[in-house]
């Protein structure tokens, strides 16, 4: 079966929607190898065929204070994809999480003639309500990765599928516990504790000094625990070289964070899409959460669930510790990690509790239902 060329404008804002986005790419190739592919998004996109219109890293920025920094870049932005759009006619657009920005893209290009099928459903049941009337009235689709999601959405009549979270086809491991040791000069009879700053600057910048002072006291008191911290590739060198590096015993772990999450033994996770990937694994963590005090205090005010951790949402009970603005700090992290790490029973209910994670996420390829959809829309 032959098909016209096609072309597609993508709209990736974040490292773990490079990630579940190429997925997407990569299965579209086999049923439609042709397709153009421009826009925005990171390496793994690029590396599926994505010609970039922007450097991804300056689309890595998150709270209320920091996006107002970033604002004339966004306008900049937002002229150029519509200038784009307007010279290049793109069969479809496709947006993926990102709702700030996506969710204007989203009106302009409806305005515009173009059909919009947004991946990764905004989560308008947490904050920003209103953002479920735009996804009606500008969506052509939206494929959710939560399953109460589609509920959600159907009492707006809104065209939706549930394809399922990206994480239950994309955890995969290259090492086994005895590779990765040797790989990093670990003690593989020792207690693994690991740490997790985050795929941003600014996060790591907030987080990485806190985790360093908690390794330097918990090294005193628990001398035969093994210390990592991971490296996101899309973070600088730069932020993991100070004099704290010196002062500490640990280890850096770069592009192996899941052997980290599977190997380890207690996780101390930033807020965010690593929060499923952990929990998805099985082992038991906590969850950080500091922000700029402005951010937070203008979330406070208008984010409706109970709790910041997602797997929590999702269970509707608070599974996994969670850490927020001032509770982020060495005492209160090693309060938490001794707490499970000298009580078993705790500790073997955590990893209980997740294995009906997997029940409720489903077992359903994202990227095959999601590569599905956009075919059937470009074919209508």
């Amino acid at each position: 079966m032959t098909h016209s060329l096609k072309k597609i404008f993508w709209i990736v804002g974040e490292k773990s929607g490079d990630l579940h986005t190429s997925h997407v790419m990569e299965q579209l190739k086999k049923t439609m190898p042709e397709t153009q592919h421009a826009g925005i998004g990171g390496p793994l996109m690029q590396s599926q065929g994505l010609k970039a219109l922007f450097p991804f890293e300056k689309f890595l920025i998150m709270g209320f204070a920091e996006v107002l920094k970033h604002i004339p870049f966004i306008m900049k932005v937002e002229s150029s994809i519509k200038q784009y759009l307007a010279k290049n006619k793109p069969d479809l657009v496709v947006l993926v999480d990102y709702p700030g920005l996506n969710l204007r893209v989203a009106e302009m290009a409806s305005k515009m003639g173009f059909k919009v099928f947004y991946f990764i459903c905004p989560q308008f049941w947490a904050w920003k309500h209103y953002r479920v009337l735009k996804l009606q009235k500008y969506c052509h689709h939206v494929a959710c990765i939560l399953p109460f999601e589609k509920e959600m959405l159907d009492k707006y009549n809104i065209n939706s599928t549930y394809v399922g979270h990206p994480v239950t086809e994309e955890i995969e491991y290259k090492l086994d516990k005895k590779e990765f040791a040797e790989k990093f000069n670990l003690d593989i009879n020792k207690k693994w504790i690991a740490f997790f700053p985050g795929s941003r600057a600014n996060e790591v910048q907030s987080l990485l000094p806190i985790y360093i002072e908690t390794i330097k006291r918990l090294k005193k008191l628990k001398p035969d625990y093994e210390f990592l911290i991971s490296k996101a590739n899309s973070v600088s060198d730069k932020l993991f070289a100070s004099k704290a590096f010196t002062e500490a015993e640990f280890t850096v772990i770069e592009g192996y964070s899941y052997e980290m999450m599977k190997y380890s033994d207690f996780l101390t996770v930033k807020s965010g899409t690593s929060t499923i990937e952990v929990a998805s694994i099985v082992t038991p963590f906590a969850i950080v959460y500091k922000a700029n005090y402005l951010s937070y205090k203008l979330a406070k005010k208008i984010i409706k669930v109970k709790f910041i951790g997602l797997p929590n949402i999702i269970f509707d009970k608070p599974i996994i510790p969670e850490l927020i603005q001032k509770d982020v700090n060495p005492d209160k992290i090693i309060e938490t990690i001794l707490f499970f790490m000298d009580n078993e029973k705790e500790y073997s209910q955590m990893s209980e509790d997740f294995k009906d994670l997997h029940n409720i996420l489903g077992h359903e390829s994202a990227s095959k239902q999601v590569s599905g959809l956009i075919n059937k829309i470009l074919m209508e």
